[in-house]
């Protein structure tokens, strides 16, 4: 689009379904770059892509005619589906339902990118849980914390 200059940055941060601790260290670097992939090919920018057994963190230079949730709703099927083509887990895989999305300024992306690429040392600290939760009441989001994460029974 001629004429149009954005700067947006956005994190989404979305979870293995159940929070299954699945994301194994000896391939989950290459799940990390298809992730990453998969968001410049819809146009938007990849920052970064990190995280650790149960959930993502990517931080991604938004292009302003890019649906945030259509580039979830790529990312996340297409890479269950790379998971599952490649047989990485025992069982079939899924992501959980929904993601956190969180908007920064430029003043904040390198501590934004500084915290996700740290995400092994935080999370010896910190639950993926207390984490989401942190980010939900640090930008005034209303939540419903029946809907937050399901559960296996």
């Amino acid at each position: 689009m001629a004429n149009t200059y954005h700067q947006v940055y956005i994190q989404f941060v979305f979870a293995v379904k159940y929070r299954d601790a699945v994301l194994d260290k000896t391939w989950r670097p290459t799940l990390l770059g298809v992730i990453g992939n998969l968001i410049n090919e819809t146009g938007c920018k990849t920052i970064i892509v990190n995280g650790i057994e149960d959930h993502v963190h990517c931080f991604v230079g938004l292009k302003p005619i890019v649906s945030i949730s259509e580039l979830m709703k790529t990312v996340k099927a297409k890479s269950s589906k790379y998971i599952n083509d490649h047989q990485l887990t025992r069982s079939r895989f899924e992501w959980q339902e929904g993601f956190g999305v969180f908007s920064y300024s430029q003043s904040h992306v390198n501590s934004v990118f500084q915290y996700i690429t740290n995400q092994e040392e935080h999370h010896k600290k910190q639950t993926f849980r207390n984490e989401y939760l942190e980010f939900l009441e640090k930008f005034n989001i209303p939540y419903d914390e029946r809907y937050l994460f399901e559960e296996l029974i």
